[in-house]
């Protein structure tokens, strides 16, 4: 373990079997330490966190200077499904604060969701190794630390890179995030949504990219313009400026996250036999250069589970904890829809049993809508070099309630592995704000060797079912087949019409008088015809409906 990695220790510790502690071993450890001053400042914040049911531990309390093991900060496990944001400078801690976080979840048997930026995160599914920073840590906090390793599951996102490919349907996906993703304004969003309306009223399947490039093109088509003229149309320079994104698009590697089988994600909300929950890691570092699409992908994978899961109110524990890391890449450029969409999400997937955990570096880079949503905070130390910094420093400090600290001074002078806590307690209030030392991961803090993680994931009983991409017939395959339908009966009908007026011109040098006028009445059926007639009549009688969307303009029916 190298002295960065145990520099960010930040762990778990003494557990039970369900991997989070309760009061009788909160009332051991203070009886062995000796008794709380429940009437100095210390002693206050410490009674904030003595709560009564299973609870998470971060760490110790930090007071003046001075680590006080016996006076332990925890988060309820059942209050987080009222979200949290984790946040604090590069180099602070974060990542190991998820992992903390993460494997007592594990061990308690919630499911967790963990975003893998820079693949670091991988070492969660191994046991930790024993180092000097490790155990001094350990000592420090009153932390009785073992290796141990979490059940997990590592994805990617179109197979790019190590882990199970994950994708999606443009259809699912919905027009809402896509413009996202493409950096569409508001015009060119609308005349999306049009777009996938069309396809969704015609059933046109909307697989891949090239089946909405292939709608598209049609929908500004000779043909296929006046179908839109009764719902709004769509504008030449419109299509050409989403044709454009498209292609630009397609040009970053995104033609691997569109497709089938689609991700199911029910499967992030797995247990193991033995009660623990699975911790599903989504490998990012092939696509960290695509911030962009990476957190509008996360943005996805939770609306789709907003739409599926049922409503089940407040729970004893989470059914799922999904961690949202460089949270600032999906607010930035965001319009106002796109975060209207957010705000309702994380406003009501709470009562659907899943907490939200956003990762960032100051609490400004989340919408005021979205933080106000977000009970549970840790906030990692702040730097203040520029006259910017400062001004990020203050507007944090006014982000938590009142403090018995100096808030603007602690949090510039806090140390690697150090943070400032406030969750809300079994009654839902908030806590005291508490400096905390925070415990060290069981797990391994750094990635999994290359190795065992591609074992990992060929090994598990989800590589068969979403390894291999499967291109069915789709919106491309049927309108470039009607379209060759079309081309062809216009040749023949062409062919036809020239056999019939060679004829009529033998017959009128047989008799002498001169060529009768053309009939067209042939010509003009086929071109009446046209492609969207032919294409109309396929889709309206084999597949025609309409999909009802929800939020984000996410597809409701699970394909």
């Amino acid at each position: 373990m190298s002295e960065s990695t145990d520099a960010t220790a930040a762990g778990t510790g003494k557990a039970d079997k369900a991997g989070v502690t309760d009061r009788a071993d909160a009332a051991d450890a203070a009886d062995a330490a000796g008794p709380v001053d429940a009437a100095g400042p210390a002693g206050r914040i410490a009674a904030g966190y003595a709560f009564t049911g299973p609870a998470l531990d971060l760490g110790a309390l930090l007071w003046d200077g001075a680590c006080m093991p016996d006076r332990q900060i925890r988060i309820p496990l059942a209050m987080l499904n009222r979200h949290g944001l984790v946040a604090g400078a590069t180099g602070t801690g974060k990542t190991k604060t998820l992992q903390l976080i993460a494997e007592q979840l594990s061990a308690g048997g919630v499911p967790v969701f963990l975003a893998d930026i820079k693949g670091d995160v991988s070492g969660i599914t191994a046991p930790g190794v024993p180092g000097e920073r490790t155990d001094q840590r350990a000592r420090d906090v009153a932390q009785s630390w073992q290796p141990t390793g979490c059940p997990g599951e590592f994805y990617s996102l179109g197979g790019i890179g190590p882990g199970i490919p994950v994708r999606s349907t443009v259809t699912a996906f919905g027009p809402v995030l896509l413009s996202k993703v493409l950096q569409l304004n508001r015009t060119q969003e609308q005349s999306l949504g049009l777009i996938f309306h069309y396809a969704d009223t015609k059933g046109l399947e909307l697989i891949d990219l090239k089946d909405l490039r292939a709608v598209v093109a049609f929908l500004v088509s000779d043909e296929g313009k006046a179908e839109l003229k009764g719902i709004g149309g769509l504008s030449t320079v419109t299509a050409g400026v989403i044709l454009r994104a498209l292609t630009a698009f397609e040009a970053q590697g995104a033609t691997e996250f569109f497709g089938e089988p689609e991700f199911d994600t029910s499967e992030l909300l797995r247990t193991t036999a033995d009660g623990r929950g699975v911790v599903s890691v989504l490998e990012l570092p092939a696509v960290q250069d695509k911030p962009q699409l990476f957190s509008t992908f996360l943005m996805w994978l939770l609306a789709d589970l907003y739409t599926d899961l049922p409503e089940v109110g407040d729970l004893d524990r989470p059914k799922l904890v999904f961690f949202f890391d460089e949270a600032h890449l999906l607010f930035s450029g965001a319009s106002k829809a796109f975060l209207e969409s957010v705000t309702q999400t994380v406003r009501l997937i709470r009562s659907k049993g899943v907490g939200v955990f956003f990762v960032t570096q100051t609490p400004k880079d989340v919408p005021a809508d979205v933080l106000a949503q977000l009970g549970n905070r840790v906030q990692h130390a702040l730097r203040a070099f520029t006259p910017d910094d400062a001004k990020a420093l203050k507007a944090t400090v006014k982000t938590f309630p009142h403090s018995a600290y100096d808030l603007e001074e602690l949090l510039t002078a806090l140390g690697t592995g150090e943070a400032v806590v406030t969750v809300l307690s079994e009654n839902g209030a908030p806590t005291p704000v508490a400096a905390t030392r925070l415990r060290a991961p069981q797990s391994l803090m750094g990635p999994l060797p290359a190795a065992d993680l591609d074992r990992a994931v060929k090994s598990s009983p989800l590589w068969s079912r979403y390894a291999e991409p499967v291109d069915r017939e789709s919106a491309y395959e049927r309108i470039s087949a009607e379209q060759a339908a079309a081309e062809a009966r216009a040749e023949a009908a062409a062919a036809e019409a020239e056999a019939g007026k060679q004829a009529s011109k033998a017959a009128a040098r047989g008799t002498g008088r001169g060529a009768p006028k053309e009939d067209p009445s042939l010509v003009e059926q086929v071109v009446g015809s046209g492609l969207f007639r032919s294409l109309a009549r396929s889709i309206g009688t084999q597949l025609g409906r309409e999909i009802s969307r929800s939020v984000f303009g996410t597809a409701r029916r699970r394909r």
